[in-house]
């Protein structure tokens, strides 16, 4: 690093945690982000200021006018913009090193093979069932985290799915490619703002401890917030030895 750079993540330098070493592997590392909206701003733009080198951030929306309630990446004036065009510009204003690829379509199957094992995590910040199907697949044949996350109404949840670790489920394990849940948008079941916030920023932290090292005691978790009371609920998670993704991998 030069000394620009130190003195802009020195806060982070300072933690044992982190340290220099730490920071270098931000510095140094590839993530995916998929989905640039309620959940994809946070974690784009806390990314971004930590330091991760190279953000490639998945979107085939563009900004409306109802997004601007929750997705603090987007402003007034990039209404109309790519999702990813506007998210890039936050990510660029706030940390001009960060190198942003920016894709304005949806990820399939054949893109996700040839990107998945060039990125150190993915963090699935979309809302589509199909869409997280075929990230975790992708994740699970390449071994690479993914940190997964959810917002809807006043209610969120978080995990890490780490199929490095034998003992660790994948997404599918829990919820299943052949059951896929009755479709729920905020369009029209609403979404307190400050909710996708607090999971998004959530992903990004641990992203950013499972690049530098710390790890994610996450993994095996499933988080879930209920807004209303502010209460934390967890659910331990086990793989399924059936599981038709993950099941003869690990």
């Amino acid at each position: 690093m030069n000394d620009d750079q130190l003195l802009r993540y020195s806060r982070h330098i300072l933690l044992d945690e982190v340290g220099i070493e730490g920071q270098q592997r931000l510095v140094d590392s590839h993530v995916l982000v998929v989905g640039a909206g309620g959940l994809g701003s946070p974690v784009a733009m806390y990314l971004a200021a930590s330091g991760v080198g190279h953000i490639t951030i998945a979107d085939h929306d563009a900004v409306d006018l109802t997004n601007l309630q929750r997705q603090i990446a987007h402003t007034t004036a990039r209404v109309g913009y790519p999702k990813v065009a506007s998210a890039s510009q936050a990510m660029l204003a706030l940390n001009p090193e960060v190198r942003v690829t920016a894709l304005a379509h949806k990820l399939d199957a054949v893109q996700l093979n040839a990107l998945v094992p060039t990125v150190q995590v993915v963090v699935d910040c979309c809302d589509n069932f199909e869409t997280r199907q075929a990230v975790n697949a992708a994740c699970v044949k390449h071994k690479v985290p993914l940190v997964s996350g959810a917002a809807i109404r006043m209610d969120g949840q978080l995990a890490v799915y780490d199929t490095r670790d034998d003992q660790s489920p994948c997404y599918a394990c829990i919820f299943p490619p052949d059951h896929a849940p009755e479709e729920v948008l905020c369009s029209t079941m609403g979404v307190l703002a400050p909710l996708v916030g607090v999971i998004g920023t959530m992903q990004a932290m641990e992203t950013v401890k499972l690049i530098t090292g710390m790890g994610s005691r996450l993994t095996g978790r499933l988080q879930m917030l209920d807004g209303r009371g502010m209460e934390w609920h967890e659910v331990r998670l086990q793989r399924n030895a059936a599981c038709p993704v993950c099941g003869g991998k690990h």
